[in-house]
């Protein structure tokens, strides 16, 4: 039997699908694929060439496991960021990838990562001692100043000061443009990348892509002039590392891997934690069941206890489950005739696995609108089943360090304060860029501290 050829999908013209999948992402693909099952083809912008979403996991398997000389990401797929730069790890292919990946793999190995928890936990504390009880208030905002703190401390290794202070400002800007719209389209748009002055939308990101460039290299500069071999962090780690020739990477490839670590690790971090506040609080049960696993480690329990606690995992994998940050894996561009669930693609055509579709599967998570921790206490799911942080030889390699900063700050926070929800108002996911973040930022309100063992007192009381 010989194979089918394209997969179908919307015949309407690409502008119109483009325009669907900016505006309005999550029900266009619950659409495609309530029409078209588990293989659509989209043509979206700004590439139109056919995309073939997957949503299978034996074909995601199977598209994490293809040798990359047949299929592979970088900038030949797509991946081509100004911000990043092209020695970013997702923009390389082929062995300089292979090498780059070997260099920045050792430095969020698991025993070095623990070291960051404490410096985690006081960055947190510092930024939520500033919530006042009684005042209503977005989370995602404070989630942002702890995200972008950590990396600038436990990832470019600043310590405060001038430099410190004028990084910050300038990374905020940059990360959280005004308006966001504009800026989001001239990025995902080249031909939108026009220089027209300082004043204009392209001319301010140049500038500021230009003031964060010089910070980092003069950074990089006094490391190299004055080298401390007891440094942790992990751009001193960056620096450190060899590949096997003895060669180390240059000032460009670290500046192209910090802005990539910053650009990956702070938004979706912060993002993730505003809706794990979110579900904790929306579901009573779920809360309860967290302040008492939380509460029987004592008061500022180890960081490495708080990683191995099963419940608060649980409520983690959910929360990227339902709706994971980024809705979709890399790219993959077809190099060679390749042939997944019977469709034989083309030379040109991208793969790109579905990482939202894939986590509502209903043969994998039943009542997938519902947010249930205990999916992941009851069963383990595969690499190509659950997939929030990408899969294969683009797996996102700060995945382990991601997921203990949410640990250490959701222990922390809920170990500090009591909150609720500032109003019973279902909140729904909206597209901020390329990622999907909770429509007001969960609007909270704190209504006093955390008394330890409280939510063991009233689970046992509501047994009376």
């Amino acid at each position: 039997m010989s194979a089918l050829k394209q997969p179908n999908g919307p015949q309407t013209h690409p502008w119109v699908q483009t325009y669907q999948w900016l505006t309005n992402p999550l029900e266009y693909m619950e659409a495609c694929a309530k029409r078209y099952g588990d293989v659509f083809t989209l043509q979206i912008g700004p590439v139109f060439t056919p995309q073939v979403f997957f949503s299978n996991p034996q074909a995601i398997q199977q598209i994490f496991t293809t040798d990359p000389k047949q299929l592979d990401s970088g900038e030949s797929a797509g991946i081509k960021s100004p911000l990043l730069g092209r020695q970013s790890l997702l923009a390389l292919e082929g062995k300089p990838h292979q090498r780059q990946r070997k260099l920045l793999t050792p430095p969020f190995h698991g025993e070095r990562m623990l070291a960051y928890g404490q410096l985690t936990r006081d960055i947190t504390e510092q930024v939520i001692s500033k919530w006042q009880v009684g005042e209503s208030f977005s989370v995602l905002p404070s989630m942002q100043a702890i995200s972008l703190e950590v990396i600038l401390k436990a990832v470019f290794g600043l310590a405060d000061g001038p430099r410190y202070e004028k990084l910050k400002e300038v990374l905020l800007k940059i990360l959280n443009p005004k308006p966001p719209f504009v800026t989001a389209m001239m990025l995902v748009f080249p031909s939108l990348q026009k220089d027209l002055g300082s004043w204009s939308p392209w001319g301010i990101f140049l500038n500021l892509r230009q003031q964060i460039d010089e910070l980092i290299y003069a950074e990089i500069s006094d490391r190299k002039e004055q080298p401390d071999p007891s440094r942790t962090d992990i751009l001193s780690l960056m620096m450190a590392a060899r590949d096997e020739e003895g060669q180390s990477m240059t000032d460009v490839e670290l500046r192209d891997e910090l802005i990539t670590l910053l650009a990956a690790g702070h938004e979706t971090t912060a993002t993730s934690l505003a809706w794990a506040f979110y579900w904790i609080h929306h579901l009573p049960q779920v809360r309860e069941k967290l302040l008492q696993e939380l509460d029987s480690l004592g008061e500022n329990p180890d960081p490495n206890a708080i990683l191995r606690l099963p419940y608060l995992s649980a409520v983690c994998s959910e929360t990227q489950r339902l709706y994971p940050v980024v809705m979709l894996a890399l790219n993959r561009l077809v190099k060679s005739p390749l042939e997944i669930m019977g469709y034989q693609l083309n030379p040109g055509t991208l793969v790109i696995p579905c990482i939202y579709l894939t986590h509502h599967r209903e043969d994998l998570y039943p009542q997938s609108k519902q947010f249930k921790p205990e999916r992941f206490l009851e069963r383990q799911f595969t690499p190509s089943e659950y997939l929030p942080f990408g899969g294969g030889n683009r797996r996102c390699i700060g995945m382990a360090f991601a997921l203990f900063e949410m640990k250490v700050i959701l222990a922390t926070v809920l170990s500090r304060w009591q909150m609720e929800l500032a109003d019973s108002k279902p909140v729904q996911p909206v597209r901020k860029g390329f990622l999907l973040s909770p429509g007001d930022g969960v609007q909270m309100v704190v209504t006093g501290r955390h008394q330890q063992n409280q939510a063991v007192r009233e689970t046992s009381s509501s047994l009376l």
